[in-house]
């Protein structure tokens, strides 16, 4: 095989091999299962690793075998060696040159060239491939395959921006359609598709995709659209997704993150809500715009989307409780912030724990609303859920994604509220997919960041309602008795997320803290 041998490999869609520019047929499904996690790992890979992942039923001696006569085989079918090996390890061979489209889209969307990501992306990761008989692999495949739709969508939606703001809405309209014909039930693909026609004159035509949009969404998942398709439609000049608020971007490591700031400080205040974010859906609910308002006049209010969720840069990696933190030292920076208030809600507050903790010079007071410390229980932390009870809600969760998943647990006094459970609904298909989200939850079982709380020397407020349904209030009194400037604040309430119920007692107590304690 000549040193320079140039091979492509399309996993967009069912995989496709073309060597020197020509197509090569590989019927071993299980060949090509292998060719794909070696190549996809761009790093070499244990043989047992891929080895048990094809042949599961085998013991370790047969497994081997069959895997290395799968090897000779793939080299016979395909005239050139993809893989290279070794008694130890895979890797996708040196002496060639190797093309993936994947890993091309990845590039693409790391450099904002959403265009060319656009392009890239041909049809789902893998299409129908599957291997019988290896769960494994169809799992690993699965939350590839999500990962990388949730890029997708994040790319699509950043090209359909950028040709709003240039003017172009036939382009818009064109990459607005295929977003909706690729999620139909995402009203965000909906509302861009509305917000181009209304944009380009084509009033009949917005009419007729709200319509349809209304239609679909009340058969497939039985809720009406969210209000702000609704507001459009009342005021067709308007394009709900820029809002008064517009959308920046801060880098962080490399990742772009998306943020907002409202009002004027000082003090500046940063707010992180909970475990799914979307800068801009959050003003489309009623009781959640009230709270940032509020908020917004207590001091210069800065929100954003972490790594990975909402309008952030996908990542395809779990987010752990420091990568957030550097997000938010990221995001002050951008903002040419020094110093801010950090309030974490729920999943949002272990990173401002960490933040907080390591980066003291930078906060000037620390809020906690219905936080943990720890994702799951231990013998010397009760408050959580055991391994077994978050595996299972987990899999509720996921389950009844895009739907309005868990609103009764997050927002009891919402339940049952129609616009509000819409909200929801759309927030959670806008902000992320089953499989990145897993990930995000998964990575929240498995945080701890006890040993950081007796580090933490900024005054702290801690508040925690009484009935909280999805975490414990011992988890923040515990918080509370950690922290040695903490003053902990039970409130009424069964209510999670802190901008539900009454909301003007946690602005007070908010107010008051910054007052007082954090000047």
């Amino acid at each position: 095989m000549s040193a320079m041998s140039q091979i492509d490999l399309q996993l967009f869609g069912y995989p496709k091999i073309r060597v020197d520019g020509r197509p090569v047929s590989l019927p071993l499904r299980k060949a090509l299962a292998a060719l794909t996690y070696v190549v996809e790992a761009q790093t070499p890979v244990s043989r047992d690793a891929v080895a048990t992942l094809l042949w599961p039923e085998a013991d370790e001696a047969t497994a081997r075998s069959r895997l290395r006569r799968l090897l000779h085989r793939t080299h016979q079918h395909l005239g050139v060696g993809i893989i290279a090996s070794d008694r130890i390890s895979l890797c996708a061979a040196p002496g060639i040159e190797l093309r993936v489209d994947t890993q091309a889209f990845e590039q693409a969307c790391q450099e904002g060239d959403f265009a060319n990501a656009s392009r890239l992306y041909r049809a789902d990761y893998l299409g129908t491939f599957s291997v019988e008989g290896c769960p494994d692999f169809d799992d690993w495949a699965f939350f590839r395959r999500e990962a990388l739709r949730s890029r997708f969508i994040h790319a699509i939606e950043r090209l359909i921006e950028a040709k709003r703001l240039c003017g172009e809405h036939g382009e818009m309209i064109v990459h607005a359609q295929r977003f909706v014909t690729f999620d139909p039930l995402n009203e965000t693909a909906h509302r861009h598709l509305i917000s181009g026609y209304l944009l380009a004159g084509d009033n009949a035509a917005a009419q007729r995709q709200y319509e349809s949009c209304a239609q679909l969404l009340q058969k497939e998942l039985g809720i009406l659209p969210g209000p702000a398709i609704a507001a459009l439609m009342n005021t067709p000049t308007h394009f709900p997704d820029a809002g008064t608020v517009p959308t920046c971007y801060a880098s962080s490591e490399g990742v772009h993150i998306a943020f907002q700031v409202i009002g004027s400080g000082p003090p500046d205040i940063v707010f992180l809500p909970g475990f799914v974010t979307h800068v801009e859906r959050m003003w489309s609910e009623p009781c959640a715009r009230a709270f940032l308002t509020a908020l917004s006049r207590i001091g210069r209010l800065i929100i954003f989307d972490r790594r990975g969720m909402g309008l952030s840069d996908r990542i395809g990696a779990t987010p752990a409780v420091e990568a957030t933190a550097k997000d938010i030292g990221a995001v002050m920076t951008a903002v040419g912030s020094r110093k801010a208030v950090l309030i974490g809600s729920s999943e949002g507050g272990p990173g401002c724990v960490y933040f907080a903790a390591t980066s003291p010079e930078r906060v000037q007071g620390l809020v906690l609303c219905g936080c943990l410390a720890k994702g799951s229980r231990a013998s010397d932390y009760p408050f959580a859920l055991t391994t077994a009870q978050f595996e299972t809600w987990l899999r509720q969760l996921i389950g009844q994604w895009g739907g309005p998943a868990g609103i009764e647990v997050f927002a009891p006094s919402l339940a049952r509220n129609r616009p509000a459970e819409s909200w929801w609904a759309g927030l959670l298909r806008s902000a992320s997919s089953p499989g990145a989200v897993k990930g995000v939850l998964e990575a929240m079982r498995d945080m701890d960041v006890r040993s950081h709380l007796p580090r933490i020397a900024v005054p702290t407020l801690v508040l925690h309602r009484t009935g909280d349904r999805a975490v414990r209030i011992e988890a923040g009194r515990h918080l509370a008795a950690s922290i040695s400037k903490a003053r902990f604040v039970e409130l009424p309430g069964d209510d999670h997320w802190i901008w539900v119920g009454d909301q003007a007692r946690v602005i007070e107590e908010i107010r008051k803290f910054i007052q007082t304690s954090a000047k």
